[in-house]
């Protein structure tokens, strides 16, 4: 199957798509990384070639990615369905399943199982929010909201899924323009700013469409394309998972984290921090040989703080 990979990125979030590629890489893929961003390109990305409307910087043999400029007003958040769009209909048009990750997640499996899995239907991920049944106040709210705008909610779904990822055969990508429809209805209507992504005031208040999340699990509910799903386990949100580690905390990100000071915190390393600095050398090397040295250290003494300084969950 001839497949591609895209994420979106700004500012240091370049630290993300480094790891993600190499783990991406390291598991087996071997073909075209199309990354969007705003601001200016990675430092690492060296020796960039030009391209029609890209930039390309290779990774290793049979692997590159290619960096387009993007000029959006939009959150990035809620332009992921936009940009899948985009290169299906004029950057990559042979592509046969398109796979979109957060430039925050770093890849465990093998490339061969989301094939296999892109063939099964859309691919998604379950939330750390995962059950939310079909009868859920939110929901409810969410459904009202897109039948309001003459779209019909038939498929009952008990269980929230992370839009951190997603994979799409061809055959199902109307999906995308589903998902990219609703989010316009919703900045229309002022019950989202499509400039910043989680505002608390959409939250709090009806229909609750709060992020490009939402508007996804309810494109969801307002589409017949099959789906395959895993759950938070797909993500580590919950522990046994074997598919990819996702940091959704923005302030803690792997690249900015702190390890020692905070474990003595009582937040020892985390299974996406231990993954990031793994996949952070090879093929491309995000950092200098001291810097990986010294976090390679911090990661072991922090893991030996935490066995007597950690937080208990709330």
């Amino acid at each position: 199957m001839q497949t591609a990979i895209c994420t979106v990125f700004e500012k240091d979030y370049h630290y993300g798509v480094g790891a993600l590629a190499n783990s991406l890489y390291n598991h087996g893929f071997r073909g075209v990384f199309w990354a969007g961003y705003r601001g200016e390109l990675p430092p690492w990305a060296k020796s960039v070639k030009d391209g029609k409307g890209y930039q390309e910087f290779s990774v290793a043999e049979g692997c590159a990615i290619r960096f387009v400029k993007l000029d959006t007003r939009k959150h990035l958040g809620f332009y992921k369905p936009d940009f899948m769009s985009l290169l299906w209909e004029s950057y990559c048009p042979e592509a046969e399943a398109l796979f979109y990750f957060d430039p925050d997640i770093v890849n465990k499996c093998s490339w061969d199982f989301y094939e296999k899995w892109v063939s099964r239907g859309v691919a998604l991920c379950g939330d750390s929010w995962y059950n939310v049944p079909a009868n859920h106040p939110r929901r409810l709210a969410w459904k009202e909201f897109a039948e309001s705008n003459g779209l019909v909610c038939d498929r009952l779904l008990d269980y929230h899924f992370n839009s951190g990822f997603i994979g799409v055969h061809q055959s199902c990508k109307s999906i995308l323009l589903l998902w990219q429809k609703l989010i316009e209805l919703g900045g229309m209507a002022g019950y989202s700013y499509l400039e910043d992504l989680y505002a608390d005031s959409t939250y709090h208040h009806y229909p609750y469409l709060h992020g490009d999340q939402t508007y996804l699990n309810l494109a969801l509910m307002a589409s017949t394309h099959p789906l395959s799903t895993v759950g938070p386990d797909g993500m580590d949100f919950v522990p046994g998972g074997t598919l990819m580690s996702h940091a959704t905390v923005p302030s803690v990100k792997p690249w900015r984290k702190k390890l020692i000071i905070s474990a003595l915190q009582g937040s020892r390393p985390t299974i996406t921090d231990k993954l990031y600095w793994r996949h952070s050398q090879t093929p491309i090397q995000l950092y200098s040989s001291g810097k990986f040295l010294w976090q390679k250290f911090a990661i072991l003494c922090g893991s030996a703080i935490g066995r007597f300084i950690h937080r208990q969950p709330i």
